[in-house]
């Protein structure tokens, strides 16, 4: 799957999701569906700091974009594309909405959404390849 198209499907999965989150309140047993509204960044941090955040997105997406243009290794690729998507759509959020939506809580931690679980996903993949020395 070519990049480009794997980074469009995430933003279009992330934003449908948070759209029918608003007003869902359900509890699974194993986590909770809940709206919140997230105006920092990971963990509540730098709340209030809306277009620092917009900015550090912006750089953050350039970086990638360079790596998916330069890189080789399909799995790097992925990874890169599932953290752009992330960071896409969570940056949609940020300057329509000036916050992100959030609906995803286990309760212990922190709750997220559907950009963030690829923006992690992605990260751990590239940490795999970087310990396994799999990255080239």
């Amino acid at each position: 799957m070519k990049s480009y198209i794997l980074v469009f499907f995430i933003v279009i999965l992330d934003q449908l999701t948070k759209f029918y989150s608003k007003n869902i309140n359900l509890d699974l047993k194993l986590f909770l569906l809940r709206y919140v509204e997230n105006t920092g960044a990971a963990f509540g941090i730098l709340q209030g700091y809306r277009y620092f955040l917009i900015l550090i997105s912006l750089v953050v997406m350039i970086i990638l974009i360079y790596y998916l243009i330069t890189i080789k290794n399909k799995s790097a690729i992925r990874a890169f594309s599932f953290i752009l998507g992330g960071t896409i759509g969570n940056l949609i959020d940020r300057i329509f909405l000036g916050y992100v939506r959030d609906f995803i809580d286990f309760q212990f931690w922190p709750t997220f959404n559907v950009a963030d679980s690829f923006i992690t996903i992605g990260a751990l993949i590239l940490v795999y390849l970087l310990m396994t020395k799999k990255y080239n």
